[in-house]
């Protein structure tokens, strides 16, 4: 079900630099794992696309329930209208929270299913952060950060029906859900957005 109109991706309203910095990690742990081809779930506001595109040549399609984002198809995470095995890698950037949780599995076994090698999520990480960077000169920079558990109830707001460290959808949960079909290779919070929990995941072969 289409929740965001283009209008969300308002420049002003959307882009903000914490944004930027998950776009460069969307691109870089992408370019890591050396595609052939490349299926997003998702279309956003098309840096990703748009990257990829212009700077490679990784065979790159994206998928939406939006019409108004004028994806090169229309369709759903929990039913994906492409072969078993179709592309190196497919990724999804902060959308599978725009499904219902009880969803969550089904979404993970589809693209399971589409993916050759490895897919590429992020996902909203509740919590305040405390964070700490120290740089001297001449010495290297020193950062930290950690998340506080707070698991208040998330109250759906036409957009995020839930999100990691909220009250029913813990970290070990999600953990179990990815576990089921994943490998979990990588996963990290960029320091320069706390929000933004990225999982680097290996397909596990049958």
């Amino acid at each position: 079900m289409k929740q965001v109109n283009k209008e969300a991706y308002n420049f002003e309203r959307y882009s903000h630099p914490g944004r930027w910095v998950s776009y460069y990690h969307q691109i870089q742990e992408v370019l890591r794992l050396e595609p052939k081809s490349v299926l997003e779930i998702g279309s956003g506001d098309g840096v990703f696309r748009n990257y990829l595109r212009e700077n490679t040549t990784i065979e790159y399609l994206n998928i939406d329930v939006a019409e108004d984002l004028h994806p090169d198809v229309i369709g759903s995470v929990t039913a994906l209208p492409f072969a078993d095995k179709s592309y190196d890698v497919v990724c999804a950037f902060e959308v599978l929270e725009h499904i219902p949780f009880e969803q969550f599995e089904r979404a993970l076994a589809e693209m399971s299913r589409v993916a050759r090698s490895y897919v590429v999520i992020s996902l909203p990480h509740f919590g305040p952060p405390i964070q700490f960077l120290l740089k001297i000169p001449l010495l290297r920079e020193f950062r930290f950060s950690m998340k506080i558990p707070f698991p208040q109830k998330h109250n759906f707001n036409g957009q995020h029906y839930w999100e990691i460290g909220k009250r029913g959808c813990s970290m070990k949960t999600v953990r179990v859900n990815l576990g089921k079909y994943f490998e979990i290779i990588r996963e990290f919070v960029p320091f320069e957005n706390q929000y933004h929990h990225f999982f680097i995941l290996r397909k596990k072969h049958e």
